[in-house]
Formats: structure tokens, C-alpha cells, sequence
């Protein structure tokens, strides 16, 4: 444990719960990621409540002041358990508390959120920026967060004393056994809140739809998740939000086809000029960006003489950019050669002209590939 949290709030070591509270309240407002602009401010908000949840809990506060960890699993516990104090063993044989554990803090972490984004294969190739609406708690602008109307502090709980919890004690065989419950009455705060705030009803947040800004890095892929701190459900008592998880879908493309970081596209020419040879301009997926450079948005493609369907050209370097690296995959190019199927006279005599000259005027079956030598000794050995 290193932070001080007294110093993250702005408060002194002596400050009262109520100087705590509107400290909390005044930098929750200025660094909420919703509306503050500083490029550090998720990580300075996730500060902020991590300290008020520590500080506005007596129980906490006094482990932190003792040179103790509040947050740390385990902090506090009895040694020579292992991490266990003895009501934790009492609790699982008889379903209770053994000795008080104080009231519960009404502040606590938000909750995580998972929201999906569709992007098209160029948008997840070369990177974009998208606007996201969501749907999650936010900091009640009216209490800021206390959950109190007019900014009256909760009192204490006359049905426990602000204990958050009731004992009972039951006689068993091996003794007096003595058990705790959460109180029904302030469900385990140890506080009440008399006059709850009319807007959130004394949670400390509410319901509201925001627009976040989601930056997506170059070379994402279907299945990829982008992680914003900070950016998820503000949690109760106006606790420190958890975090939105973006997870993206890419749309198939009508060209090219992603496999990996490579891409494959088929390229189509007419028999003439798999026979005779060509040069084809071909356009990449860069042309699609509007700041590609006349050179990138196309590339040329060479046909030998003699080309056959099926005939595969690799192209380096223009796939897609590596998520995580750098450079780019390739762009693979399957050729497939075009039949003519409709001839007219002239087109038709020619074609009968060169099957004539090249002694194809009808087909060739042709025999098997000789067999190697593995094949002929499997045969032997099989016959």
C-alpha cells in the first residue's frame, strides 16, 4: 500500500466524515471521465473513490490509520488461521458471525459493462474512431453521490446503534454460541439515510445514457475486446465506477476475405489473356481509406503466358497491419481463368482456326501420373 489517501482527497489526517464527503463530491464531479478532459483523469477518478471507500468507512479508516492495508484480502485477521479469523470458522459451522464485524460501507466499485461494436474490414485493418452510446449508472448530479437530499449526513441506526448488525445468542451443546446478523432495519450500514435524495432515491446514482468515444487500434479482429477504465457502472454511494468493455465484430468484405493478418481476394481474366500474358491494376484494400496515396490504393498484377485457374500470386506487405508488431501480412491473389460462353460467328471460326493449328479439336484423356516408389512397394506388400 502506497497511496495516501488523505492527500488524494486533499483533506488532513484529522478531517471530519463530512469534510471526507464534500472533498469526495468536488473531485468526483472534476474528474469524472464523463466530463473531465484531462488525459489522466479515469485513472485520478478510480483514485479518488478508492480513497473515499477507504476513508468513509470507520472500520477502514482505522485499519488504514494503523499502518494497515483495508483493501488487502485478508487485512486485519488474526494470525496462525491461515487468513481466517476465528468467526469466519464459527460462520461456516453454525451460519453465523462469531464477534461484531462493524457496518458495512454504503460506497462500493461499479460494476463492469460489456457493449459490442460492428466495424467493417477496413475500419478494424487500419484503425478508427467511433462514438458509442451507453446505457449505465452515472454519479447522481443532485446529491453527488451521498445519496442524501440537501446534503443532510445519514444517523445512526436506532435498531442496531450503528452497529450494522444484531446479535443473538443460542445454547448448544459445547456452550453459548453467540451469532450476528445483518440488521434488517439499515440492511448493514449502521446508518439511515431519514431523507433520501429525490433523483436517486439514496443509491447515489441513476440511469442515464452518455456517449462514449472508443478508439479502436489497427489490426483488431472478430472477438477482440478493448478495455476503458473507469468508464463502466458507477458504483453505489457514488464508489468508484468499473470498467466498459468494448467487444468488436468485423463485417465480411466484398473483395477481400481476412485470414489472419493476410488477405485473399480472386481475380477473374478472360482466356485471352491467360494465354497470351497481361498486366492487371488491381485495387487494395487501402483504396478505401481516404488517406491512402495513389500508389497504395492499387497494385499490378502480372499474368504470365500460359496462366492456369487456380495460379496464386502472393503480394508482400499488403494485408493488414500486425496488432501487435509491426509490418503487415500479405495479400494473396487466386487467378481464375474466364471461358467464353456465348461466341459469335467470327469469334467461334477463330477459336476453331487455333484449336485446328494446335490439334484440339478434341479433348485428351490423359493417364494417371506414374506412381512413386512408396506406392509401388505399398502394393506390393498389399497384394
Amino acid at each position: 500500500m502506497s497511496s495516501d489517501y488523505y492527500a488524494t482527497l486533499g483533506v488532513g489526517r484529522d478531517a471530519s466524515p463530512e469534510d471526507i464527503k464534500k472533498a469526495y463530491r468536488k473531485l468526483a464531479m472534476r474528474y469524472h471521465p464523463d466530463v473531465a478532459s484531462e488525459p489522466d483523469a479515469a485513472e485520478k477518478f478510480k483514485q479518488i473513490g478508492e480513497a473515499y471507500e477507504v476513508l468513509s468507512d470507520p472500520s477502514k479508516r482505522d485499519l488504514y490509520d494503523r499502518g494497515g492495508d483495508p483493501l488487502q484480502n485478508g487485512a486485519g485477521f488474526a494470525p496462525g488461521f491461515g487468513g481466517f479469523d476465528f468467526s469466519t470458522i464459527v460462520d461456516a459451522m453454525f451460519g453465523g458471525a462469531a464477534s461484531a464485524r462493524g457496518p458495512r460501507s454504503r460506497v462500493a466499485r461499479g460494476q463492469d459493462r460489456l457493449e459490442r461494436v460492428r466495424l467493417s474490414l477496413v475500419e478494424a485493418a487500419f484503425g478508427a474512431t467511433t462514438e458509442l452510446r451507453v446505457d449505465s449508472a452515472v454519479l447522481c448530479s443532485t446529491c453527488g453521490g451521498s445519496g442524501a437530499a440537501d446534503g443532510a449526513a445519514p444517523v445512526a441506526c436506532a435498531n442496531c446503534h450503528g452497529r450494522g448488525e444484531i446479535s443473538q445468542v443460542k445454547r448448544s451443546f459445547i456452550g453459548d454460541i453467540r451469532t450476528s446478523t445483518p440488521c434488517p432495519a439499515c440492511r448493514g450500514f449502521g446508518s439511515v439515510i431519514e431523507h433520501p435524495c429525490s433523483d436517486c432515491y439514496g443509491e447515489g446514482r441513476v440511469r442515464a445514457q452518455r456517449t462514449v468515444t472508443v478508439k479502436i487500434p489497427a489490426g483488431v479482429t472478430t472477438g477482440n475486446r478493448i478495455r476503458l477504465e473507469a468508464h463502466g457502472d458507477v458504483g453505489p454511494g457514488g464508489g468508484p465506477a468499473g470498467d466498459l468493455y468494448v467487444e468488436l465484430a468485423v463485417s465480411e468484405h466484398e473483395l477481400f476475405s481476412r485470414q489472419g493478418d493476410n488477405l485473399e481476394a480472386t481475380l477473374e481474366v478472360p482466356l485471352t489473356a491467360a494465354a497470351l500474358g497481361a498486366t492487371v491494376e488491381m485495387p487494395t484494400l487501402d483504396a478505401e481509406r481516404e488517406e491512402a496515396e495513389p500508389e497504395e490504393a492499387q497494385v499490378e498484377v502480372e499474368i504470365r503466358a500460359g496462366t492456369q485457374t487456380g495460379t496464386r500470386v502472393v503480394v508482400r506487405g499488403r494485408g493488414v497491419p500486425k496488432l501487435r508488431g509491426r509490418g503487415r501480412g500479405d495479400l494473396g491473389i487466386t487467378i481464375m481463368v474466364r471461358t467464353p460462353t456465348e461466341l459469335d460467328e467470327a469469334q467461334r471460326a477463330l477459336l476453331s482456326q487455333l484449336a485446328e493449328l494446335r490439334g484440339e479439336q478434341t479433348p485428351i484423356l490423359r493417364p494417371k501420373p506414374a506412381k512413386g516408389v512408396f506406392s509401388r512397394l505399398k502394393e506390393a506388400f498389399s497384394g
